[in-house]
């Protein structure tokens, strides 16, 4: 990522996440109601105050940028930076009392991802990666583990029914046939954790622009990797089946299985 980020950028998306946590906090474990959307995805109140609290901001600090949302939208077509916005990452934790979900804001400069926060609002956690310049955790410096070996790798996916039946899922499974245990159900958090040093592998399908957008940052400001099953760069226009992984040797590793 060769953009230069302002200071003004990342001050702004300071206070997006500033903005976010109260929010966060004052629906969580509370009977805010659960809602479908037409993709049947959950929603509540609380997704929706965050991303309006979230481009409040951003009409009055930079009303000439672009913005997406999960909840309210926007298009790929516009010109300029690019912020990208998921209130609410992980709505079914929130949903269950779960404080493993996060607020994403990314940014993007000639569609690739520049700046990205990972915020969990409950246990005050962020990461904030910036392009050219290591991730830091609680404005403390972090990096991933040194892992590069597929059968040391602790792997994390949202869930196994993320991916389609069929040629996904068996790639996914010949992965987790690899390595030294897998987990389920972290969403953002767990690419927090290997930006922090504690999962080595993530391997993700069928995620949208806005769930993937600030996490590249993150990753790859703490030393890690992630890229499409391809092995090619994420951009705003990629699909979103994505691997991370906390060594160049265990991405290259994952690439082969998932292409098996």
């Amino acid at each position: 990522m060769a953009a230069t980020v302002p200071q003004e950028y990342i001050e702004i998306a300071e206070r997006l996440a500033a903005a976010a946590r109260p929010i966060a906090r004052r629906y969580f474990r509370s009977d805010v109601a659960i809602e479908s959307k037409s993709d049947a995805s959950p929603v509540t109140q609380a997704d929706r105050d965050i991303e309006s609290a979230m481009r409040d901001i951003l009409a009055d600090a930079c009303p000439e940028h672009a913005i997406v949302g999960e909840e309210m939208g926007g298009g790929l077509d516009q010109p300029g930076p690019m912020w990208i916005l998921d209130p609410i990452d992980g709505t079914k934790a929130f949903a269950t009392g779960t404080p493993v979900f996060g607020t994403l804001i990314g940014l993007a400069i000639e569609k690739r991802f520049v700046l990205g926060v990972i915020d969990q609002p409950i246990s005050a956690e962020k990461w904030l990666g910036v392009a050219g310049q290591g991730t830091t955790f609680n404005d403390v410096s972090t990096r991933v583990s040194d892992c590069a070996d597929l059968a040391q790798a602790r792997l994390y996916t949202t869930a196994p029914d993320y991916f389609a039946p069929g040629d996904a899922y068996d790639a996914f499974c010949r992965v987790r046939e690899k390595v030294l245990f897998t987990r389920y159900g972290a969403d953002c958090y767990a690419f927090g954790l290997m930006a922090s040093g504690f999962v080595d592998l993530i391997v993700e399908s069928q995620l949208n622009l806005w769930d993937f957008a600030a996490l590249v940052p993150v990753i790859e400001g703490a030393g890690g990797v992630i890229t499409d099953w391809h092995g090619a760069t994420l951009t705003v226009e990629s699909e979103g089946h994505l691997v991370a992984a906390s060594s160049p040797a265990l991405h290259e590793a994952a690439l082969r299985l998932l292409a098996a």
